[in-house]
Order: structure tokens, then sequence, then C-alpha cells
């Protein structure tokens, strides 16, 4: 609806993945980076971890659109809450082999000689698993052995793990210390600025032929960083709804009080928020949630570092 009233050409926030639309904040750069280099390596393990909403998904997606698909063969996990067998079985399903009606040990030789016939074809095997925060260390610990698969001195399967925050504590679990040696890159994907934060809509908007209607006022997206916490997906949802708004409204500009009061509807509306607590919640000058995920993960950095010292010190201490 707003798309036709601001003659649009499509819609620029949409929910749902899409390359076209990747924008290449100071993060996700580095990210790619990070991508690159493990994917150089080929062995190991590749791990991206962030928030709901960062774009996990999206850079992967833009990462596999520049791969040449002649290259490489690709296997994509995106139900994780499964027991380590059905994992394994799912794996080998990406690369077309059959898990079923099978021994374990049967399907390990057959997925052996999948790995063996896309190496003969020049093709390079990469695994993508979703939701890694879902994952039971028996899961992991099949990952790993699949990743000590090779042919003449080489490995046959590199695997990227993507996930939430949370993954990371689970990552260093005592447990997983095998696992943890063949991690080639990792990296933790934040939020955008407040600067790439309008940088990323106005990129948005000019994808579909915005050309300054409707104006935003630079209050406008200052308001929309503050309500979003930088996030993406929380970003798109929020201004798709400012432009409904602004569309019904027949404003020709986006003004921080529109802001204001579309994400007091939302946390009405989508969080079940009394709509005088929405308006609070949506007043407030930065998202509380972002700086508690923040939090965690500072914390969870300093737990490893302090495991890691009780490591060196012999086990010792209390924590």
């Amino acid at each position: 609806m707003y798309e036709r009233h601001y003659n649009l050409t499509g819609s620029p926030f949409q929910l749902t993945p899409d390359t076209r639309f990747f924008y290449g904040s100071r993060g996700h750069s580095r990210a790619i980076a990070h991508l690159t280099f493990g994917l150089a390596q080929g062995e190991g393990f590749i791990i991206v971890t962030g928030e709901v909403g960062a774009g996990k998904t999206t850079l992967i997606e833009r990462l596999l659109s520049q791969l040449d698909r002649n290259t490489y063969a690709v296997a994509h996990i995106n139900t994780t809450q499964v027991s380590g067998d059905d994992l394994f079985r799912l794996a080998l399903s990406g690369f077309g082999v059959d898990g079923t009606e099978a021994s374990k040990a049967a399907l390990l030789l057959r997925f052996e000689e999948a790995l063996r016939d896309h190496r003969l074809a020049g093709r390079r095997c990469l695994l993508i698993v979703d939701e890694a925060q879902n994952l039971t260390l028996a899961a992991l610990e099949e990952l790993r052995m699949l990743s000590n698969i090779t042919e003449n001195g080489r490995a046959s399967l590199q695997t990227i793990l993507m996930g939430q925050p949370q993954f990371r504590r689970l990552l260093a679990s005592p447990d997983l210390d095998q696992l943890r040696q063949r991690v080639l890159a990792s990296y933790h994907l934040g939020p955008l600025s407040g600067d790439e934060t309008r940088a990323y809509i106005e990129h948005r908007l000019a994808m579909v032929g915005w050309r300054g209607n409707p104006h935003w006022e630079d209050a406008a997206f200052a308001a929309v960083h503050d309500h979003t916490g930088g996030i993406p997906r929380r970003i798109n949802r929020l201004c798709g709804r400012v432009l409904l708004y602004g569309a019904l409204e027949a404003a020709g500009t986006i003004s921080a009080a529109m802001v204001l009061h579309t994400a007091a509807e939302l946390a009405e509306d989508l969080e079940g928020l009394p709509a005088a607590q929405a308006a609070a919640a949506a007043a407030a000058p930065a998202d509380l949630r972002g700086r508690v995920a923040a939090l965690e993960t500072q914390i969870a950095k300093q737990k490893r570092v302090f495991q890691r010292l009780m490591d060196v010190l012999g086990g010792t201490g209390e924590s």
C-alpha cells in the first residue's frame, strides 16, 4: 500500500532475507572477511554469532552468492533441535546421500564416497548449520567427527556454524575442547551504529526507487536506532510500519513523533503491552534488550577467560 503512495518499486523493508538489499556495514564487512578467510583454509569450522535478526542469514546468502557453485557443493541444515544421529543423517541427506535403512557404519562409508566424488569433480563440500545454539553436545560431536574425514591429507568437509550469542557459551563447554581446536575463524555480528542505521534505511529505500519522498527528519533516523537497538530485522519491522502510517496520514515527511507513535503501536500489538506501558517503552532512549544481550556477552567472555586461567593453574580455585 505505502509503496504505491510513495512511488516505490517494491517493499524496502521486507522481513525475509534478500541479498539484493545487503548493506555492508562495518560489522557485516568484517564478518564477510572472516568467512572468506576461513573458507580459504579449506578445513575446520567457521563460526558466526549474532542476535536474532542481526543479519546472519543474509550474510551467509551474500557469501554463497559470491561463491562459484561449480567449485562448491553446499548443504544447509536449518533444523537443529534433533539428536546427534538425526543431525548426522540430515548432513548426509544435504549432500545427496540416502540416510534411511542402513547402519551408521554403512552410511558413513556412503558419505565418504560422496565427498570423494565431489572432490574428484573439483568441488569442495561446505556444510552450513543454522541455529547452532540449539545443538546438543552429542550433535556437535557428530559434526566434529565428520570434520575428521580426509582424503590424501586434505579435509573433505568444511562447516559453518551460525547461532545466537548463547552458542558461544555452549561452545565453551570442556566437552567441546577438540571442536574448539578446529575453529579457524569466528566472528560475532553486532548491531548497527546510529550512523549505520540511517545509511541502512536510506540504502534499502534507494533500492526501490526512493528519491526523497517521503523526506525523513534526522531525528526520525535517530528514533529508529533508539527503538531497534540497531538490529536490522527490528529496523525493517519498524520502518515498514512507519511508512504505512505515513501513507495513511498522507504525510510527506517522516518525523520522530511518527516513529515514536509506531513503536508504541508495535509494542502494544506484538508484545502484548498495555497502551500506556507500550508508549513508555517506545519513549525509552535505547533498546534495553540490546543492552542486556551485550552485558551477557561480556559476562560470557569473562567466564571463558576465567576458565582458561583455571586450566592453566591446574583447575584449582572456586568460581
